[in-house]
């Protein structure tokens, strides 16, 4: 080994996780042209969508005093909430679960999310 090694070994670690990320959000991608879903980087305000992609973060955030689990979906093109007032937590909302989702898409701090969405979990593992 000599003293370039430690960067040339970083730099291919990079490149690999770099790819991996990009493979993955590809993959979603097309997950949402084959069922049809709108990407959340093309979602319309007050329209109402479907949605598909990977949770990544699912937390419980009060809101007024009302409980409400908040679901960070990801597609692909971008992050939006999905948020359920009343609710701690729902059976299989869990982060790395593919979801398909559909509402009326509000904006909060240029954030997209849906209130309330009826969803579809997918089998484990699906895109």
């Amino acid at each position: 080994m000599n003293e370039h090694t430690p960067g040339v070994v970083r730099r291919t670690l990079s490149r690999l996780a770099s790819s991996a990320k990009e493979h993955e959000a590809a993959e979603l991608r097309e997950g949402c042209d084959r069922i049809g879903a709108t990407l959340v980087a093309d979602l319309p305000a007050r329209e109402r969508v479907v949605v598909t992609g990977t949770l990544r973060t699912v937390t419980l955030r009060p809101r007024a005093g009302v409980p409400a689990l908040v679901a960070e979906l990801y597609d692909g093109s971008g992050t939006m909430s999905l948020i359920w007032l009343g609710r701690r937590q729902i059976p299989g909302i869990d982060p790395g679960r593919s979801i398909v989702a559909r509402g009326r898409v509000t904006y909060d701090h240029e954030q997209p999310v849906i209130f309330n969405p009826r969803y579809e979990l997918r089998p484990v593992g699906a895109e």
